[in-house]
């Protein structure tokens, strides 16, 4: 947000504490660090973490979330088939998970999770779907990661996107 005084910059994060950092020291760090890299005047920058509405619906958390698991060593499919459980119980519409790389073996493979409905064409893709790449340096090579989480319709605007899609149709009582 640009006010005509200062810049407001908002962090979203799972963990607000670990951006805050002791008493406040790791947000004043990143200020003065936003300051400098973008030259903006001393005092205008202003940074607030804030904390993801739902976690599950959030497909960078979900990402780094299954980054971390795979490199604690767990199975590919077990640790894909849990992120897809949790985004679907936090009330996603549909999700896909794409994990390629060296999954066993020297040739390289592509794994692909999905559940739900996905949107894969046209503009709604752009304002209804979620989509977060990460990659994973593992012993054997770099596995890519890909999430896209559809979420539902949420008239607030807070979990997911404020209209439903184009094409829904929605049928009224009859009288």
């Amino acid at each position: 947000r640009v006010t005509p005084q200062n810049t407001e910059i908002i962090i979203l994060a799972t963990r607000t504490q670990s951006v805050l950092g002791e008493k406040g020291r790791g947000i004043r760090e990143l200020t003065s660090v936003v300051q400098k890299r973008f030259n903006f005047p001393e005092g205008t920058v202003e940074l607030y973490a804030e904390k993801v509405a739902s976690r599950g619906l959030c497909a960078i958390a979900q990402c780094e979330s299954l980054r971390y698991k795979l490199i604690g060593g767990l199975a590919v499919r077990r640790a894909c088939y849990g992120v897809l459980r949790f985004i679907m119980e936090s009330g996603a519409k549909g999700c896909e998970v794409v994990v390629s790389g060296k999954l066993r073996g020297q040739r390289a493979k592509s794994m692909k999770f999905v559940d739900g409905l996905m949107i894969h064409s046209g503009e709604p893709t752009n304002d209804y779907v979620e989509t977060a790449v990460r990659h994973v340096l593992l012993r054997q090579g770099v596995l890519g990661i890909k999430v896209k989480i559809m979420p539902p319709c949420d008239p607030n605007g807070k979990l997911g996107p404020k209209r439903p899609l184009p094409d829904h149709v929605s049928i009224m009582e009859p009288k």
